[in-house]
């Protein structure tokens, strides 16, 4: 059996998070979708489908096989992209589906597809840009209960939480947990309610710092850095390469590899390799890639009459309602912004977004603006954002490809 995970025609929601990637690769907690998926299922073999304006840069990121079926399988099941698998009936009767001697079945939720069993699929299946229910036609349909799918941005919010404390068991029960031997903890660090914290190898922790695991568990990964004073609580991830600078406080949140951290950070998701190096608030958020926020940026998460707050759908092309009485900024890849910049609550930063000046900045900012409130929003030249796009990604020993260029100038030439 080959596991493929597949992007349907509700991705679009998601912008402009998935303007720069497969939807599967959007981080959940600790791990990605991607990640999710392939541990509930065991590691099988994988495929990844994808549409055309992003194949290239999935297939560099995760070196799966994209938008081809392999000859040598026994059977692909298909799984939506947007689904948060989780242990139970539903993923008990995927697997038990996915057999060679089982008939093709496909599994609804609603109007949704949610997965389908395809012995024998066509060898053009993943050419489509979205895979579609009329795509497995010939499949005996079952329907789904219960199955959880990101289908708007702020459900990376509601689902953080739950992610971390599932992330933290699913590595409980697979791997040894604790502190390791090649941690560098210091003395004077305090570690409460120890048995919820992983301190991974090559891990630092230096003195004055508190990681209160009361609430939640708490996973350093290898590598990280927690620096002097600083105060994490539970639930928490902090990836490899990670720093926590001084004084830093975070709580409840993801903060992906090689990412910079410092002030004030509530529930929010970093995905990698973005910097938030100085005091300033950043609360219910999502920070996609290569992000730069200055120092003393806020953001609101809270409206001043405590209301449920709207946020901005690129692919509806207005304002919806989250449902969400904390809400704060959603910030696509390389975007950037100055020092005391401001953002109100609900805000979406498209891509490559540079933010500066007084005030707060508009709730939605299209892909490739360049302003201030004042001056108003001009668009970013391509030539000069690829230029600071490659600087960035330099510094971390990382190149900026042709294909991350290619569809970095098609998102600009789409503005």
């Amino acid at each position: 059996m080959h596991l493929c995970l597949f992007e349907d025609d509700q991705v679009g929601h998601l912008q402009p998070l998935t303007l720069t990637r497969g939807v599967y690769d959007l981080r959940l907690g600790m791990r990605t979708l991607l990640q999710t998926t392939r541990d509930a299922f065991g590691h099988p073999p994988t495929i990844l489908h994808a549409r055309p304006q992003v194949a290239d840069v999935v297939a560099q990121e995760n070196r799966l096989p994209v938008n081809t079926i392999p000859a040598d399988h026994n059977g692909i099941l298909f799984v939506n992209g947007r689904w948060v698998p989780e242990s139970g009936k539903l993923l008990e009767r995927l697997q038990e589906a996915a057999h060679a001697n089982e008939p093709a079945r496909l599994f609804m939720q609603g109007n949704t597809v949610v997965a389908a069993w395809a012995p024998t699929p066509a060898p053009d299946m993943l050419q489509h840009g979205a895979l579609l229910r009329d795509h497995f036609s010939n499949a005996a349909t079952e329907t789904v209960e219960y199955a959880p799918m990101v289908g708007r941005l702020w459900h990376f919010l509601d689902a953080l939480r739950p992610a971390l404390i599932a992330d933290w068991e699913y590595y409980a029960e697979t791997t040894t947990l604790g502190i390791s031997t090649d941690a560098s903890v210091h003395p004077s660090a305090l570690l409460i309610n120890s048995e919820q914290i992983h301190i991974a190898a090559d891990a630092t922790i230096r003195p004055g710092a508190i990681l209160n695991a009361e609430a939640g568990p708490i996973y350093i990964d290898s590598n990280a850095t927690i620096m002097e004073s600083v105060v994490l609580r539970g639930p928490l991830y902090i990836g490899p390469h990670a720093q926590v600078k001084i004084m830093g406080n975070i709580e409840g949140s993801a903060i992906g590899p090689w990412c910079k951290v410092a002030g004030e950070v509530h529930s929010s998701i970093m995905h990698s390799f973005s910097n938030k190096g100085h005091p300033g608030f950043l609360g219910h958020a999502y920070i996609g890639r290569w992000c730069n926020i200055g120092a003393d940026t806020n953001n609101s998460n809270l409206k001043n009459d405590y209301g449920l707050v709207s946020l901005y759908n690129e692919m509806l092309g207005t304002y919806e309602k989250s449902n969400r009485q904390f809400l704060g900024l959603i910030m696509a890849d390389h975007a950037k912004c100055g020092i005391n910049t401001m953002f109100n609550t609900g805000t979406v930063i498209g891509v490559n977004c540079n933010l500066y000046g007084a005030g707060l900045h508009d709730r939605y900012v299209p892909s490739f603006s360049w302003g201030s409130v004042e001056t108003r929003y001009q668009p970013y030249r391509i030539d000069k954002a690829l230029r600071v796009a490659e600087a960035v990604m330099a510094r971390r020993n990382t190149l900026l490809t042709d294909a991350d260029q290619r569809l970095l100038t098609a998102i600009a030439e789409k503005r």
